[in-house]
């Protein structure tokens, strides 16, 4: 898209020139007469720069230049004038404009600045849009008591640089506590590293985090650095960290100890200054009993634990989460907002949430998408939310059942209703598909083939069978 440029000047000529002059280098031009006239204009269209003149009547440069800034602080201004003096430079300079050019000016030197101009807006823009993606304004939602515990232990903690531990179940949002630990700590200006270590296979979780030298093994036509280096100065969060295998857990504990790492295929440490964070939904200090992860990393790793409440203990929070989504996906999908009947918002406070806030995320875009009206309907909410209101749907649990029987029925409920495809039921309960397949093998259930292939330990209930194998 091509930039737009304004120009502000009383003097026709100049205007009728710089408006074939920038059109023929590619800009978008609109030209003004007077400050007034350009100020009414802001309020219907925004341009990437202006070019105003200092002496006009009505309004000269300088009060046109800060009603500028009032509206758009990162709007770029260049100042011109036949009238130069040290004195107005200054005081151009100084109430926000980008440069200040004499007239007659030279066309190669107007051009070279209206390029960095333009450049600055680029950047200043891009700044924006990633401190709102990563998150200096990470909008963190909730008033929970034990939820506000969790962030003002992140306030504390932030500053420092000691590694944290943060638990907590699928869904419940410990990147974002992640990346608000990262945020508001010294290395906020280095980069923020994350991985999901149970997404990759042992080799390659290795070579992703250590990196390799070329002809390190087949295949390994170059070095790579590694997200230890990747996120030098930084942070780096490792997710899932119960799933490392004891290999690299060795290599792990090598990092932290000594803040140094070994390249695939290289015998020289490099050091690193990094800082490590880590999650995950799992006991480990089950796993380390079962000598499944070792004790000194865990020790290592849990200097700070922060653990995160599931949204069934914070079901207060509920309403807030919910307007949040509204907004959230009314913006990202160009649609307007739409109300919440108490209706909808009783199923939403009356329902479980073994996905906690992945899930009801996912369920309020996909109510907003399709409720047909102004308000969100009880038909678009997802099949499970409703279940309590058809004959084919999950009863009522007997109040002795324990919160992990419970959790089984409910997961086995929706493998069913989605015939068994582990990736959809994954979609649907808001976790990730390795999840998926631990909890199936803490039910008993064994996966011997992709997907429909499986085989049940325990034999469930006539309700909870398991189709049979393809």
């Amino acid at each position: 898209m091509k930039p737009w440029i304004f120009v502000v000047d009383d003097e026709e000529s100049l205007r009728e020139y710089l408006s074939i002059l920038l059109s023929k280098n590619g800009y978008n031009v609109r030209t003004f007469a007077s400050g007034t006239a350009l100020l009414d204009a802001l309020h219907e269209q925004s341009p990437d720069l202006i070019l105003l003149d200092l002496k006009m009547p009505e309004m000269d440069g300088i009060q046109v230049l800060e009603r500028v800034r009032a509206l758009d602080p990162n709007l770029p201004v260049i100042i011109m004038t036949a009238y130069g003096t040290i004195q107005s430079a200054i005081e151009a300079i100084q109430k926000g404009a980008f440069y200040y050019i004499t007239k007659p000016f030279e066309v190669s030197e107007l051009k070279i600045q209206i390029q960095k101009a333009l450049e600055y807006r680029r950047l200043k823009w891009e700044n924006l849009q990633l401190k709102q993606e990563l998150g200096l304004n990470l909008q963190i939602v909730g008033q929970n008591p034990e939820f506000l515990k969790v962030l003002d232990m992140v306030k504390r903690v932030a500053k420092t640089d000691a590694t944290v531990l943060i638990l907590g179940e699928s869904g419940t949002g410990k990147e974002l506590i992640a990346r608000a630990l990262h945020q508001h700590s010294q290395r906020a200006a280095y980069p923020f590293v994350a991985i999901n270590c149970a997404a990759l296979p042992e080799e390659l979780l290795e070579s992703e985090l250590f990196g390799y030298e070329k002809g390190a093994f087949t295949g390994a036509t170059a070095s790579k650095e590694g997200l230890f280096r990747a996120a030098h100065k930084g942070t780096l969060f490792l997710d899932e960290i119960g799933e490392i295998s004891p290999r690299i857990q060795v290599k792990l504990l090598r990092a932290l100890q000594e803040r140094e790492i070994i390249p695939l295929g290289s015998t020289k440490p490099l050091k690193v200054d990094v800082r490590i964070l880590a999650s995950t939904n799992q006991d480990l200090e089950a796993l380390m009993r079962e000598g499944r992860f070792r004790e000194d990393l865990f020790y290592r790793l849990n200097v700070i634990t922060i653990r995160i409440p599931p949204l069934r203990d914070r079901k207060d929070d509920i309403p807030l989460l919910v307007d949040h989504f509204i907004r959230k996906y009314a913006r990202k999908h160009q649609i307007p907002p739409k109300r919440v009947p108490q209706r909808v918002l009783q199923l939403l406070m009356a329902y479980p949430w073994p996905g906690n806030v992945r899930e009801l995320e996912n369920a309020i875009e996909r109510a907003l998408i399709l409720s047909p009206g102004e308000e969100l309907s009880v038909e678009a909410l997802p099949p499970q939310i409703l279940g309590s209101r058809g004959e084919a749907d999950l009863p009522l649990p007997p109040p002795t059942l324990t919160l992990e029987e419970l959790e089984r029925r409910y997961i086995l409920k929706v493998l069913e209703s989605v015939g068994w495809d582990k990736a959809r039921a994954a979609q649907i309960l808001g976790i990730n598909l390795s999840t998926v397949y631990r909890k199936l093998a803490r039910f008993g259930i064994k996966v011997t083939a992709p997907d429909r292939d499986l085989q049940v330990a325990n034999r469930p209930s006539q309700s909870e069978k398991a189709p049979p194998s393809a």
